[in-house]
């Protein structure tokens, strides 16, 4: 381990030979059996792709309150569009920050007979104030999108599978883009910037703003700081990757603390996971990887579902309580009832 807490790991070994590539696949799966999250390096995204990105997402959140408030989340039944601050629960407590949400761009899925989940599958919502907003996500979201397919490959690998197992049985992926800044507070103690949480699906790639710390991830029961590094993207794995390992890849608490003020932070996390309908098998594993599979984590507040769109939706559910009122009673029910 680094002085960083993390491990740090080079993606473009996978493009210098056999045995770099090698040797990249066996301190991933160390990686994510040990800690579930990483530093990765050597993905070929540009500094000028991410200062783009960052001026993006500093223009946005500038606008005028109306103009964020013209897409306002709560007017999206696909949970989509500005949650303004304070919008956001995490573990029932208030997330001290403010975000716009942008999915797959797709039409509503209308049958009243099908999974609840479908309701996630929409538009998104766009500021007419930034149309440029629009261009720079649709080419990060391309290019994040070929990381995490590299990824998955060494994964499959790693764990003994085929190189092809993820691409096999993620379908259509459903990708999620938050943009999100982190106003500073002047409270004297540390405050929930995102309050501690698994994520719900396969494999995040966090940007962070340069310079700007305040992510902690849980190790050993204890927070550890996990400072930017330049040129890196933060890795870690969700739930479902847990499932499909049995425990032997492990999906670790994670949060933000927030800035004091004047202070902001600005992070852009991308979930890549599989189509809503998707179940990830359960990975058969070699017998030497199966000894140390630990089991999935048992809470009864946050179980773990093996089709993703279940998980999806549990997790949107909760995060934004009025969306859900007002769109979607009758889910709220049923598991107010269940």
């Amino acid at each position: 381990m680094s002085e960083l807490n993390l491990p740090v790991l080079d993606l473009s070994l996978l493009d210098q030979g056999p045995d770099a590539a090698a040797r990249f696949r066996d301190e991933l799966r160390a990686a994510t059996h040990d800690v579930g999250f990483f530093y990765l390096t050597g993905t070929g995204v540009s500094p000028a792709l991410e200062e783009r990105l960052l001026q993006a997402a500093k223009d946005f959140f500038a606008l005028p309150e109306a103009e964020k408030l013209s897409i306002e989340n709560v007017t999206s039944p696909h949970f989509r569009g500005y949650t303004r601050v304070g919008g956001e629960l995490t573990q029932g407590r208030v997330d001290w920050r403010e975000q716009i949400d942008i999915g797959p761009e797709r039409e509503p899925v209308t049958d009243p007979d099908g999974p609840g989940y479908n309701r996630l599958v929409g538009p998104n919502l766009w500021p007419a104030a930034q149309p440029e907003l629009q261009e720079v996500v649709a080419e990060w979201h391309d290019h994040l999108t070929g990381i995490a397919r590299k990824l998955l490959r060494a994964w499959a690998l790693a764990l003994g599978a085929e190189e092809q197992y993820f691409d096999r049985h993620f379908g259509d992926p459903q990708t999620l883009i938050k943009i999100v800044r982190y106003p500073g507070k002047n409270d004297p103690t540390p405050q929930q910037g995102v309050g501690a949480h698994k994520d719900s699906g396969v494999l995040t790639l966090l940007w962070v703003e340069p310079g700007k710390g305040g992510l902690q991830v849980e190790r050993d029961g204890e927070w550890v700081d996990a400072p930017p590094v330049p040129g890196a993207f933060v890795v870690n794995i969700g739930e479902l990757l847990e499932y499909a390992t049995q425990g032997y890849l492990t999906a670790t608490n994670h949060r933000v603390i927030s800035p004091r003020f004047p202070d902001e932070r600005i992070s852009v996390p991308f979930f890549f996971n599989p189509a809503l309908d998707a179940r990830l098998p359960i990975i058969e594993l070699p017998a030497e990887l199966a000894a140390d599979a630990r089991g999935v984590s048992q809470d009864p507040s946050n179980p773990i579902h093996a089709t993703y769109g279940e998980n999806a939706l549990k997790s949107r559910l909760r995060a934004h309580p009025d969306v859900a009122e007002r769109w979607h009673p009758d889910l709220v029910a049923a598991r107010t009832a269940s």
